[in-house]
């Protein structure tokens, strides 16, 4: 089975299933010598699965993952814990509602070219079956059993979850 086919069947089961937003960090240009904070506006919104984020018309890998939050000010020890802030404030001023999560640094990925043998991100084509890399460590996985898997979890998640 093809990989834009496989794709087109999760779309299908996934239609009533949460979405989440997709958005673009935009950093304004400086007017006057005064720079404005950054923002992230939001372009979309996608179905979650793993390392892969499915539109209407698209299948994405993921990038960055923030939840907005209103800035306020903290103490950090770690420099990555104030930028992951950061990010989220800029989530918060481009509109995304308080605790809505947003993915960012999201790329592309190429289904046909897949198919016809080319990786694109982590989808790739092994022993001629269609296949994601669900880690950077780990192995390959058939992007069919993946994606039976991620919308089974999507759909019913674990209770606490």
């Amino acid at each position: 089975m093809s990989t834009r086919v496989l794709l087109e069947a999760a779309r299908a089961r996934l239609a009533d299933a949460h979405r989440e937003a997709l958005g673009e960090l935009i950093v304004p240009r400086r007017v006057l010598g005064v720079g404005r904070l950054p923002r992230i506006a939001r372009c979309g919104s996608a179905w979650h699965l793993g390392v892969l984020l499915v539109t209407d018309d698209a299948v994405l890998a993921t990038g960055d993952i923030v939840r907005a939050r209103q800035e306020v000010r903290r103490g950090f020890t770690a420099d990555s814990q104030r930028q992951r802030a950061e990010l989220a404030a800029a989530a918060r001023r481009g509109g995304i509602a308080e605790g809505e999560t947003v993915h960012i640094g999201w790329m592309t990925l190429d289904a046909d070219a897949v198919d016809s043998g080319a990786a694109s991100g982590p989808l790739a084509l092994r022993d001629g079956v269609p296949s994601v890399r669900w880690s950077t460590a780990g192995g390959f996985m058939p992007l069919a059993a993946y994606l039976d898997e991620r919308v089974g979890l999507l759909r019913h998640p674990p209770a606490g979850a």
